[in-house]
């Protein structure tokens, strides 16, 4: 009987539920349709206009003078609610006294509660699992964890403010879209009626200068008529004799003459001037770009200090908030197109120099003060017969690209000029099959590039140091090298610090001189000192805020913290210069291979696998 009164319930729930409020009808009222409302939703959806339509289906309802009030109640809605009411009072009745069962024995009561595991238990849960256990009463319990229980809903509470406003967020965001929406449009409908009128202005001037030219071309028809005629009358007059010709001279001399100089024929075809379009070498217009705009600080409730657990480098890392806000280029070979592009490296001046190693160039991205950008590429040669796939790219302090790569032959790093004219030094390197990573030290103006040897699961890696002139001044990270610091191995974090190197990818040098290297097998990123001597590593494949999993471009930012593309997460991962992780930075079906900052702080990072460049503004 009572699994039957269950089930009526259930069954006409959703006929007394209020399709406004969603909860059991409160002082029902009825619609002139027959629907019925509670009596406090409808004044707030009717506000104080006296005609509105039902909010079911949509039917115009007239007010009485009395307001929602006079509206007629439903009896039997009233009276259906009320037993609904009883019937769930009667189940949390039986609830409660279910509660009190043990949910591994429900034949059995729950008697006492055991401290160590936080769990009421019954008897056999105490003989079965809890036989070593301290134990006490179900109500000592109760008053002992009471406040425990009150703090979490304390903080629960706390933290559900922040979720207050969601209705009027969601309203101001849909609003600041449709603002959004229409400036776009509104900025697109400008620009093309410019070009529209542009347009005209172009067909109106080619149409002007094609009539001129008809002009001509009918001028000559004419005297090439006048010309005809008057030959074709001489010959006939001279071919039926007599003197009758002779009075043709006098014509002949006037028509000719208008074609002749200083006596002599003068050719003068008709001198035409075709129109020809000529495109503007202006890179294409840009509308605009839809920035995010940082929000204001939301203030944090206060909580206990049972959640009071940070993540290190939570302090730091408010400060280091990236926006993406515009992406360059698409797979292809054609100018500002990219084909797998690795490296990256930015001037002073803010171009953006891409290592596009498939199509064997550099592509250039020049971002102007209008938002327009600009694109120049030049080829990565060797001689006029021999082209390098550049791997990474790297600027000195002279403002000369050094670029690493690969030929069929052998590995180079060519130093070039900033417009990539000239091949101004070259050092060669062993053939090893395997990426390079290039940076420049500028204190020194020292190259340190990465070099791999060995194959499968025994690689060894380490990084070259040479001067400009090619002469090598050290070797870094190599198993040996690491071996000479065992003193201070309590100090490295991921990473075998004996083993030393294995597959280093990227390299990047601090404002102090420190090397950063990231080690792609080793899920890691290594530091040394301006000397060589190895200091600590961070990342690791392990689990958790910070590890890493495939590391690849690293670069320092303005405020000298560390920045790491890590390609299998598909983000950049921020740390500040302790190797202690401060945040994500992420954008939508991104995979990141190499990461620089401009020295206006901006984040540019290349993605070989969409075959784009992609720009960050930090907020």
């Amino acid at each position: 009987m009572a699994a039957a009164q269950s089930s009526l319930g259930e069954t006409i729930k959703d006929d007394v539920t209020c399709s406004i409020c969603l909860e059991l009808i409160n002082r029902p009222k009825m619609l002139p349709c027959q629907h019925t409302f509670c009596q406090n939703c409808l004044q707030e959806f009717a506000g104080r206009e006296v005609t509105f339509e039902c909010p079911y289906c949509r039917l115009p309802v007239n007010l009485p003078s009395e307001g929602v009030e006079g509206l007629p109640g439903n009896l039997l809605i009233t009276s259906l609610c009320e037993r609904l009411k009883k019937q769930e009072l009667s189940k949390e009745t039986r609830e409660e006294f279910e509660g009190n069962r043990c949910s591994f024995h429900p034949s059995l009561e729950l008697q006492l509660y055991c401290k160590p595991c936080h769990l009421p238990v019954c008897e056999l849960c105490l003989e079965e699992t809890h036989d070593s256990h301290l134990t006490t009463t179900i109500a000592r319990g109760a008053k002992d964890r009471k406040p425990k229980i009150q703090a979490l809903i304390k903080d629960g509470r706390n933290i559900m403010k922040t979720y207050s406003d969601l209705s009027k967020q969601e309203e101001a965001m849909n609003n600041q879209k449709q603002q959004t929406d229409r400036s776009i449009n509104l900025a697109c409908n400008q620009m093309v009626q410019k070009l529209m009128q542009r347009r005209d202005y172009l067909l109106s001037e080619a149409e002007q200068h094609h009539i001129k030219n008809l002009e001509r071309i009918h001028n000559g028809r004419v005297l090439r008529k006048e010309l005809s005629d008057a030959c074709d009358q001489a010959e006939q007059a001279l071919q039926h004799g007599g003197s009758r010709f002779l009075t043709q001279e006098n014509i002949l001399t006037k028509v000719v003459g208008k074609h002749q100089v200083d006596g002599k024929a003068a050719l003068t075809p008709v001198q035409t001037q075709p129109a020809v379009f000529q495109p503007t070498d202006t890179p294409v217009p840009i509308l605009g770009h839809v920035k995010i705009r940082s929000l204001p600080s939301v203030p944090v409730p206060a909580t206990t200090a049972s959640s009071n657990n940070k993540t290190r480098g939570e302090d730091q890392s408010v400060r280091h908030i990236y926006q993406s806000t515009e992406s360059f280029g698409t797979q292809g070979s054609k100018k500002g197109e990219h084909n797998n592009p690795r490296g990256i490296a930015v001037s002073e001046e803010g171009e953006i120099f891409v290592a596009d190693q498939k199509n064997q160039r550099i592509q250039v991205i020049t971002i102007h003060q209008d938002d327009r950008y600009s694109v120049r590429q030049f080829p990565t040669f060797l001689s006029d017969e021999q082209k390098m796939a550049p791997h990474d790219i790297a600027m000195d302090s002279e403002e000369k690209l050094w670029v690493v790569g690969d030929t069929n032959s052998a590995d180079f790093a060519v130093q070039y000029d900033k417009q990539g004219i000239w091949v101004l030094r070259k050092i060669q390197l062993e053939d090893t099959k395997w990426t390079r990573g290039i940076a420049v030290d500028p204190r020194k103006n020292h190259i340190l590039i990465t070099q791999t040897t060995g194959d499968g699961d025994n690689k060894h890696g380490e990084v070259l140091v040479f001067t400009p002139d090619g002469v090598k001044v050290r070797t870094v990270g190599a198993a040996h090298d690491h071996g000479k610091w065992k003193k201070i191995r309590q100090l490295v974090g991921p990473g075998d610090v004996q083993q030393g190197l294995k597959f280093p990818q990227y390299i990047a040098v601090d404002r102090k001189g420190n090397i950063l290297v990231s080690d792609n097998e080793n899920h890691c990123i290594y530091m040394y000192n301006k000397y060589g001597k190895f200091l600590f590593s961070f990342g690791g494949e392990e689990s958790g805020e910070g590890q890493l999993e495939d590391p690849k471009g690293i670069c320092i930012d303005k405020s000298g913290n560390i920045i790491v593309a890590d390609k299998e997460k598909g983000q950049s991962e921020l740390f500040d210069n302790k190797g202690n992780f401060l945040r994500h930075i992420k954008v939508a079906d991104e995979v990141p291979q190499a990461v620089a900052v401009t020295k206006q702080g901006h984040l540019v990072v290349t993605d070989c696998v969409n075959h784009k460049v992609v720009m960050f503004v930090e907020e």
